[in-house]
């Protein structure tokens, strides 16, 4: 049902884009990257990010930029559906510096296949994370990107043992992104980086190393697309896990938009289908 409802979404977009008058596409696809790109300093690169684990700011960011995300969540596991929630905002303090602040929750409830209510996780608000990201190179004329960033995780106790401690830990988590666009319409990105995970209590240290690509299609003279994000994590013991996002992202106002997104397992055997939705508010600077 829910991959049915992404599927019929992506072609409603489809059709309600079909049709934009006189202008033809490619002037369409030049107003609009000149729109982005052209009109203030310093250089900038119009690309589609992904909606899942997306991006500190804009590549390439400039000065005053803001952003508000609020996103839900549902996951089918095996044994309990998980939901998820967050609430971030991210700003450019300074030509092509992103900053965000982040707090995601999760929540669980049994389902059907639930044998022993007992082992449900505890609700909690996961962590406190705090973000930067540093495009150090943007090149309009072969429309590519390059950033560097680091997220620190706080790690917060579960809802039933708030306080006792407060923090649990750390994730370490540095990152480098290169995107780039084919053309006016074609979109690829590779989000990659190691998470370092430090419990207190416990003497050892968890690492895992995430290589997140995505591909998308921008609709012509908008910011709407469609696409896909791939999410690979391998971990310590060389396990491979990938889920497979189908996604689309539609502007409802001016600086408004909303990001669907399916989950689609393509290796993890605890986890099932997935829906994502994060609504994009830009305030006006």
């Amino acid at each position: 049902m829910k991959l049915r409802f992404t599927v019929i979404s992506m072609a409603l977009l489809w059709i309600h884009t079909a049709n934009y008058g006189q202008t033809s596409k490619a002037e369409k696809d030049s107003l609009f990257i000149n729109q982005i790109e052209n009109q203030k300093q310093p250089d900038k690169v119009l690309h589609a990010e992904p909606l899942y684990i997306d991006l500190i700011r804009d590549l390439g960011a400039r000065k005053g930029e803001k952003e508000w995300n609020i996103g839900v969540g549902l996951t089918d596991n095996l044994d309990f559906d998980s939901y998820e929630a967050l609430i971030e905002y991210e700003w450019a303090p300074i030509d092509r510096l992103g900053l965000e602040v982040e707090l995601p929750f999760t929540f669980y409830t049994p389902n059907s296949r639930s044998f022993n209510r007992e082992n449900l996780p505890s609700n909690r608000l996961n962590s406190l994370k705090l973000a930067a990201q540093w495009s150090f190179y943007v090149n309009e004329s072969i429309a590519t990107s390059m950033a560097l960033g680091y997220i620190h995780e706080f790690e917060l106790s579960d809802f039933k043992n708030f306080g006792r401690p407060l923090f649990q830990g750390n994730v370490y988590n540095p990152f480098f992104v290169v995107a780039k666009r084919w053309g006016t319409n074609f979109h690829s990105l590779i989000y990659t980086g190691p998470m370092i995970e430090r419990k207190f209590a416990e003497a050892k240290t968890h690492l895992t190393y995430d290589i997140n690509t995505s591909f998308h299609y921008m609709i012509s003279g908008t910011r709407n697309f469609i696409g896909v994000e791939i999410n690979k994590t391998i971990d310590e013991n060389n396990d491979f896990h990938a889920v497979l996002r189908p996604q689309m992202r539609v502007g409802i106002a001016d600086n408004l938009m909303i990001g669907i997104i399916t989950g689609i397992p393509l290796s993890r055997n605890n986890e099932r289908l997935s829906s994502f939705l994060r609504l994009i508010w830009e305030p006006k600077h």
